[in-house]
């Protein structure tokens, strides 16, 4: 007898490279929730994360513009907070709470960019733990 499958069908597991950024990435945003703490404005932790990251030596791209089209149409370009190492998306939120509207933002950044993994990070959490939220596509 065959064992058992943890995979599901046609999914494929986040490759290890992409995997270890995006811990990189908790770990520095850890380290600014640590420094600053909640109650600031997104663009606040979002222009500290950019800090850390680079004083890190990680790649990011801030206010990365992306294509949408619909059709083959292009129809908008919308701007993703940061784009780590071309392969992980993270958006800041500094909110009373992570809402499901947010987790759709996040997958629908994933879908239009063909990523994979993607990070939201409330900022705005007693314990920064209790607001992230990981997407994987």
């Amino acid at each position: 007898m065959k064992p058992k499958s943890w995979r599901k069908p046609g999914y494929d597991p986040i490759p290890e490279a992409v995997e270890r950024l995006g811990k990189q990435v908790l770990d520095a945003a850890f380290q600014v929730h640590k420094a600053l703490g909640p109650g600031f404005v997104e663009k606040v932790y979002e222009e500290a994360l950019c800090v850390e990251l680079a004083a890190r030596g990680i790649h990011f791209e801030r206010q990365k513009a992306v294509q949408i089209f619909y059709r083959e149409q292009l129809i908008g370009i919308h701007r993703l907070d940061l784009l780590i190492g071309e392969a992980v998306i993270v958006e800041v939120k500094a909110v009373e709470q992570l809402l499901p509207v947010h987790e759709a933002q996040l997958l629908s950044y994933l879908s239009a960019t063909g990523l994979r993994l993607g990070y939201l990070l409330n900022f705005n959490s007693s314990l920064l733990k209790n607001g992230i939220r990981r997407i994987v596509r």
